[in-house]
């Protein structure tokens, strides 16, 4: 917006998205929200992040429950937050709850996510609220993505986003100044809402990462957002139009590499690290032979989850990929930290019905080094490389000597011949379903999900079985060039 030198900064308004327990940049992050505050007075900063902050990749996220982002985000001095699908999706409907009540100094908004048995929102969440800052009332409505078959195994139901701020405005527009919508839903569905929909004056968006250096202008509606990782921070400035009495703002992105760490935000990660190592050193497992895994071969980890995620959605056959581990298990014991760090994704098992046709594609896809070396990223994944394919209750015969998509020679389960026609029930990963990596993995016919469990939970049920810990060491790929 074309602002002249007669704009008048009433409000600042600083927001955050998608962190994902980057911790250190929130620490960063919370003394460029302190500056400004000493700069401006409280009564004229208002902070509020749009979701995504937790992420149980990180030991003190893990090791918390995600109290360590409430911790942060209180002594930041945050007014307003919404969820994302890292809080929503990745803890229990009770943890989330816990990490929130009591505990919070700012108001938790999402409007679409209701409580599957009650059909309103807990109380500890709200649809919207109002805060006045240097007399402007600025009115907040939260929104989250609908993952609506996902969030429903946790107990939430989640209704349609667009429709639920169309409400929301109908219901607080007349009673604000300016109207935010702090979205967790993605650029697409942010300028979607902005053409859609009238009365909204500035939407703050996450979830696709998106950095807009520049606000995008949509109607009479300004879009923000600030990419991800707390690499920056947004900054709106907030001025009133004293013609039209219409919100006026002038925005950007903050980088935060050269800002200093708030030394009460360290405190609070510090701490948080060593309470979070303490609660995952559980030993889990001892032992008597190491279990290696390697991202282009098959190995033994690799087929131990495999062998898990069967025997969790009690499938027929199994398949995973390799890319999950990030390395092997030693000899002797093995605690929790262990696992978390080798397998950080919150990626949930997955039952799906598929075609033998569809599965042999991905088996083809699996021997090729564009497959297996190709990154990866999002889809709550969090390795590095795609991997090949590991797999259960099936056998497969190759020639690595032959051209790509032509190397199989037989494919068996239960010592049967893999028939294309055919449905097979296959337990897996909710990435795949996503058509992240083999893609032909997600034309199932129908879909089961396991929540709230990610496949480091599906290792440490294996790690319990003798028998599973011996067979991981048998060979389900035979290349009769090798051989």
């Amino acid at each position: 917006m074309d602002l002249t030198d007669s704009f008048r900064t009433r409000v600042v308004l600083l927001h955050s998205n998608d962190i994902h327990s980057r911790l250190e940049h929130a620490a960063q992050i919370a003394s460029f929200i302190k500056e400004e505050r000493r700069t401006y007075g409280s009564d004229r900063v208002l902070a509020v992040d749009c979701g995504d902050h937790m992420d149980r990749m990180r030991v003190e996220t893990e090791g918390s429950d995600g109290i360590v982002n409430v911790e942060l985000l209180n002594d930041a001095g945050y007014e307003a937050v919404t969820l994302g699908n890292n809080e929503g999706l990745t803890y229990s409907f009770q943890t989330i709850a816990d990490a929130y009540v009591n505990r919070a100094n700012f108001a938790v908004v999402c409007a679409n996510m209701q409580d599957a048995a009650t059909g309103e929102l807990p109380e500890w969440l709200l649809p919207n609220t109002v805060i006045d800052k240097d007399g402007l009332r600025i009115g907040i409505i939260g929104v989250t993505a609908a993952f609506t078959d996902f969030y429903s195994l946790l107990g939430w139901q989640a209704k349609d986003p667009i429709e639920t701020v169309m409400e929301q405005v109908a219901e607080l527009r007349s009673h604000v100044d300016v109207l935010v919508v702090m979205s967790h839903l993605g650029l697409t569905s942010d300028r979607l809402m902005a053409e859609k929909l009238s009365g909204i004056d500035l939407i703050l968006g996450a979830h696709t990462h998106h950095l807009l250096e520049e606000p995008i202008l949509i109607g009479n509606t300004t879009i923000c957002a600030a990419g991800k990782f707390g690499e920056y921070i947004g900054r709106v400035e907030i001025g009133i139009d004293p013609l039209t009495s219409r919100p006026l703002f002038r925005a950007a992105c903050i980088p935060t590499a050269a800002l200093e760490e708030n030394p009460a935000a360290s405190a609070i990660i510090s701490r948080y690290r060593e309470t979070g190592k303490q609660r995952l050193s559980k030993v889990i497992a001892t032992l008597d032979k190491p279990l290696p895994t390697r991202a282009d071969q098959e190995s033994p980890l690799a087929n131990l989850l495999a062998a898990g995620l069967r025997r969790w959605t009690d499938a027929e056959i199994s398949i995973v990929n390799t890319g999950q581990l990030l390395g092997g298990l030693a000899l002797g014991e093995v605690t929790a930290g262990e696992l978390h760090a080798l397998c950080p994704s919150p990626i949930n098992p997955c039952l799906m019905t598929l075609a033998g046709s569809e599965i042999r594609k991905a088996l083809e896809q699996a021997l090729l080094p564009e497959f297996i070396h190709k990154p990866i990223k999002g889809y709550g994944f969090r390795g590095e490389v795609l991997g090949t394919l590991a797999i259960d209750g099936m056998t497969v015969t190759y020639d690595s000597s032959r051209p790509p998509l032509s190397k199989l020679i037989s494919v068996e389960v239960s010592g049967d011949p893999l028939a294309d026609g055919r449905l097979y029930s296959v337990g897996t990963i909710d990435m795949f379903s996503f058509k992240a990596g083999y893609e032909s993995l997600a034309n199932a016919v129908q879909f089961t999900y396991y929540l709230p469990e990610f496949v480091r939970d599906v290792i440490a049920v294996q790690l319990q079985s003798a028998g599973a810990l011996q067979d991981c060491h048998r060979h389900r790929w035979h290349d009769i060039a090798t051989s």
